[in-house]
């Protein structure tokens, strides 16, 4: 089988970048949840994470380089599936779906859109500027990466723009875990609707977990 090629080996290939994105995503919240432990405890967190030097580089382009397979595998499965049927037809029979499952392919787009957008934001400091010149300020010796984010969030476009796309986040997980779960042959009939359920369990964390950082800051409470 050539995974390239193959509609199941593509498909294998989205599950198994997915998973590892996914892991990813769990780590990057982890660490972004040090920031309600207070400025010091994300000072030092972005602190250490600085001083990998290369290494976090090396992380964070072998996670693109992931998202990327992912992204265009996707799009080029949703493109034949379109496609194979090009005629409408007079009467469609609707098959039981969701609307997490209709709108990987647009969630997909706007999530990438979003990275390019956060990388610009909080890691190469080309946009806000206003807010992320703020890291330029030490706090007991760290760049006060706390100020940063808290400057960019008490600004409404920034904080509803990150938590719309943690929404696209939900949706694309909600159904995208349990299409994994499926592609690898480890969901049958009894088991497919507490998969669905897992997956959705675990759309809503990542949801809260992470929108609950800018909304926080846009409303004051910290």
């Amino acid at each position: 089988m050539h995974l390239t090629t193959s509609t199941v080996g593509r498909k294998v290939l989205m599950a198994v970048t997915g998973l590892l994105l996914v892991g990813f995503i769990i780590v990057h919240l982890l660490g972004n949840l040090s920031i309600f432990a207070g400025t010091e405890a994300i000072n030092i967190y972005a602190e250490k994470l600085h001083s990998l030097g290369p290494v976090v580089w090396i992380f964070r382009a072998v996670m693109l380089a992931l998202f990327a397979v992912h992204i265009t595998f996707g799009i080029q499965l949703s493109m034949e599936n379109s496609t194979a049927s090009p005629e409408a037809y007079a009467i469609k029979k609707r098959q039981i779906t969701t609307f997490s499952a209709e709108s990987m392919i647009y969630t997909g787009v706007i999530l990438l859109v979003f990275v390019v957008y956060h990388l610009l934001h909080f890691t190469m400091h080309v946009v806000h500027t206003d807010a992320t010149d703020a890291i330029n300020t030490l706090v007991n010796g760290r760049p006060d990466v706390y100020s940063m984010v808290k400057l960019s969030f008490e600004k409404a476009f920034v904080s509803l723009v990150y938590i719309a796309a943690m929404f696209a986040l939900f949706f694309h997980l909600g159904h995208g875990l349990s299409s994994f779960v499926q592609t690898l042959g480890f969901n049958n009939g009894p088991s497919q609707s507490k998969v669905i359920a897992v997956g959705k369990l675990v759309a809503v964390v990542f949801l809260i977990g992470y929108a609950m950082i800018p909304f926080v800051f846009l409303v004051g409470i910290k």
